[in-house]
């Protein structure tokens, strides 16, 4: 079977074994899997990783050991938990400490025709949403999760600093919820996105654009070094920034603004599936517009290259 896999930077498609399927786990045929800039960083050193990327993806499983699961579409959680660990208890496996995640740490990504995933991580698609749509489970998981772990009232106005993917999915998750969003970004085609979902926008091309002290809640989702520093001008004393970006590189802070404003910065990941199916469902967050391009696994170098061009939003990769 074909699997992307990557190397010292590189990106290439490689024949590899059809994967064994563990008990307890299925075995699952990609329909859709999307690029993101996790998998992007991961091309550029991030975790050190080697391997087959691939996280956000929709497919349709081929063996398990549950009867209800075979030949179903399903997305899935991306956190292997042990279930045994005092986190695992608490029901917080995604930060069991000996997890593997797909994709990303010591577990083969969905970027292949053929891979395996634990049964109890696997969700069923709705009937009547596309597999367009259902790709993005995932990443509206991780925007959802900003309301699981920050309290933020309806009407109350929220800035959300990036107008790449999560960005803009962040920003209609906040929309959805009630809350008035003011998005920053530098590419104004992106932001009409979020701006036809209700979002007041606005287009900068530098840091010293941003408005300072102004915002009590700021999501930064910019996917660059630089972006928590603009978070941190942005927001005001005793206000939140909730951190979005995977970056390889070390991002540097000047932690004494954050001290003197008494500024609360919270680390933000994966996400619950229930509450990101529901909007998707609903259609309550608008993905099709963020679709650039769709290639076959033969051409993920080419996939890979266009993801990571500026202006562009999410590449999807299908088998061949």
């Amino acid at each position: 079977m074909l699997a992307v896999h990557i190397e010292n930077g590189r990106v290439e498609a490689r024949r590899v074994p059809r994967p064994r399927r563990p008990q307890g786990f299925a075995l699952i045929r990609l329909l859709a899997g999307g690029i993101c800039n996790t998998d992007l960083e991961l091309q550029r050193g991030y975790y050190g990783f080697r391997g087959t990327p691939g996280h956000e993806f929709v497919g349709e499983v081929v063996e398990a050991d549950s009867p209800d699961l075979a030949g179903k579409r399903v997305v899935g959680e991306i956190n292997l938990a042990c279930n045994r660990c005092e986190w695992c208890r608490k029901g917080l496996g995604r930060h069991c400490p000996k997890r593997s995640v797909l994709g990303i740490v010591k577990h083969p990504g969905a970027f292949r025709e053929f891979f395996t995933l634990p049964e109890r991580n696997l969700h069923h698609v709705p009937e009547r949403m596309s597999s367009e749509t259902a790709v993005f489970v995932e990443p509206v998981a991780a925007a959802c999760e900003i309301l699981d772990q920050v309290r933020i009232p309806k009407g109350a106005t929220v800035a959300v600093l990036g107008d790449g993917k999560l960005g803009l999915l962040a920003g209609q998750v906040l929309l959805a919820h009630g809350a008035r969003v003011c998005q920053f970004g530098r590419h104004q085609h992106k932001l009409r996105i979020v701006e036809r979902a209700g979002a007041e926008t606005f287009v900068v091309k530098d840091s010293r654009e941003l408005p300072a002290a102004e915002f009590e809640f700021v999501v930064e989702a910019t996917g660059s070094r630089e972006g928590l520093e603009g978070a941190i001008q942005m927001v005001r004393p005793r206000g939140t920034v909730v951190m979005k970006s995977t970056v390889h590189d070390r991002v540097a802070v000047d932690t004494a603004p954050v001290i003197v404003n008494e500024i609360t910065l919270v680390g933000s990941r994966c996400g619950r599936f229930e509450p990101a199916l529901k909007l998707l469902a609903a259609g309550r967050v608008r993905v099709h517009e963020m679709i650039s391009e769709s290639m076959p696994l033969s051409r993920a170098p080419e996939a890979f290259a266009r993801a990571a061009q500026s202006g562009v939003l999410k590449v999807l990769l299908r088998p061949d």
